[in-house]
């Protein structure tokens, strides 16, 4: 493969991935905004790409690999730009919420197409640093967010955030169509249209129930029949999968308890970082004071353990069995999320910071067992499925950890966190509501300890130490993403 090809499909996994983090910067301007958007509809605006991009990226994958991986890529770039214009043109946050949903579904073709035009255009012996490479984009793409979006916040409007995203995908766009070769099609590859549109759904009425729940009542028949349509739904699917010949997702991979244990582990990695990422800004800007580039930068310690750490994580694995540095890992992270519960306006950012790392740490040491047991646990020819499952996992995680920490937080404050006379009644119930993740997330994760069993290793010698290395740079960009 070209290098120039590489940085085009880097890039564009940078942008996929900065836009997730980039609107959590813009969450107070959005508040004062003449949209007017109450607390839920900020909750969907932040919800609506993670979710869209979660449901639809394992159908999205199978669609790139059967019609054509370059042209998947350019149709994700077109939904992603006019996504942003769509958002940056609304006059209300539903329209808003459609044009985030709009990028969710460019960033769902985006991502796997990316992955896959790459693996098919290296040569075997480079690959796992070319994926490392493609990992690490993913990874630079949450930091570039965070920076990006509380530079758009102090200089720009939120509009103008979302303009950008038009040129800058047309760009992108133009240097795919020069650079990226096409690869062949795979006619045979299972496109399930009904099981994606079903677990879509299942998705979707599990988060609406979570975020309606403040505004309708937690026993109210929408937010009950929310709940039960999501139950429903996802019983359909399981039906549906276990009868099609060629299912989107075939349930029967679950027998497999280290395959269930590292995907219930990333999905809870990645709720307890976002619920982190949801409350980081609102709190950096109400409570500290800081302008929206400040509380971009001041999210930099969070990527400290995630690129120091997973080497050490896929050694210990190495030597232990993945039990001992997943089990850590997770509970670090809840630890961290208590701590951070514990912050108040008065709290120094030096002790805020060292909370921040606490929380990073524990991300890098699970990341790579997390991320080797998904893709391992599959046959070889499912490579491409535990990578789409890996990453939907992610997904799945971050938005429900944004909607359970944003709904609890609805639910216990109604002021203005703007209002310097009410910044304590907000820190109290950002504090609440961290610590009902850190709960769920602890519970968790000792599900997921429990699904590794035994520590001890599943390969001995050569094989595994070959796998960690190559897994522990690749985890590094994924817990940074």
């Amino acid at each position: 493969m070209s290098r120039p090809a590489l940085y085009v499909l880097c890039a564009c996994v940078l942008v996929a991935q900065g836009m997730v983090a980039a609107v959590n910067l813009l969450i107070p301007q959005l508040a004062a905004s003449g949209l007017h958007p109450g607390p839920a509809q900020l909750l969907w605006t932040v919800d609506a790409y993670v979710l869209v991009f979660a449901a639809l990226l394992i159908p999205a994958g199978a669609l790139g690999d059967r019609y054509g991986r370059k042209g998947a890529l350019l149709a994700g770039l077109g939904l992603f730009a006019a996504g942003g214009a769509l958002s940056a043109l609304a006059a209300d946050p539903a329209t808003l919420i459609a044009g985030r949903g709009l990028c969710g579904a460019g960033a769902a073709l985006i991502m796997p197409a990316t992955m896959s035009v790459l693996v098919h255009l290296t040569p075997p012996e480079r690959r796992g640093q070319a994926l490392a490479t493609w990992t690490l984009s993913a990874g630079l793409g949450g930091l570039a967010g965070n920076v990006g979006g509380g530079l758009a916040g102090e200089f720009l409007t939120w509009r103008a955030l979302f303009w950008t995203v038009v040129p800058l995908a047309a760009l992108l766009a133009l240097a795919v169509a020069r650079t990226v070769p096409r690869t062949p099609a795979r006619p045979d590859a299972a496109v399930d249209p009904l099981g994606a549109l079903v677990l879509a759904g299942a998705l979707f009425a599990v988060v609406h129930g979570i975020i309606e729940g403040p505004s309708y009542g937690w026993s109210s028949g929408r937010v009950l029949g929310s709940f039960g349509a999501g139950a429903v739904l996802l019983a359909a699917f399981t039906a549906h999968a276990l009868r099609t010949s060629r299912p989107l997702l075939d349930p029967r991979i679950f027998a497999s308890r280290r395959l269930r244990a590292g995907t219930l582990g990333i999905g809870a990695a990645f709720f307890g970082l976002f619920s982190l990422f949801f409350v980081n800004a609102q709190y950096l800007q109400y409570a500290k004071g800081f302008s929206p580039a400040l509380a971009g930068l001041a999210i930099v310690p969070l990527t400290v353990g995630m690129a120091l750490v997973p080497r050490l994580g896929a050694r210990l694995a190495e030597r232990t069995g993945p039990r001992l540095p997943v089990g850590t890992g997770l509970l670090l992270i809840g630890a961290g999320l208590l701590l951070v519960s514990t912050v108040g306006a008065d709290t120094p950012y030096a002790v805020y910071a060292v909370y921040l790392l606490v929380l990073s740490v524990g991300t890098g040491l699970c990341a790579p067992s997390l991320t080797l047991t998904v893709v391992t646990e599959l046959p070889p020819h499912q490579a491409g499925l535990g990578s789409g499952l890996n990453t939907a996992a992610r997904e799945i995680g971050a938005a429900l950890g944004v909607a359970v920490v944003g709904t609890v937080l609805a639910s216990r404050f109604h002021g203005n966190p703007a209002d310097p006379a009410q910044t304590a009644a907000f820190t109290d119930a950002m504090g609440v509501a961290l610590r009902t993740v850190a709960a769920v997330l602890i519970l968790a994760s000792a599900a997921v300890i429990r699904g590794y069993g035994a520590a001890g290793r599943r390969r001995s010698g050569g094989g595994q130490r070959a796998d960690t290395v190559a897994a522990d740079t690749v985890a590094a960009g994924e817990a940074a993403s």
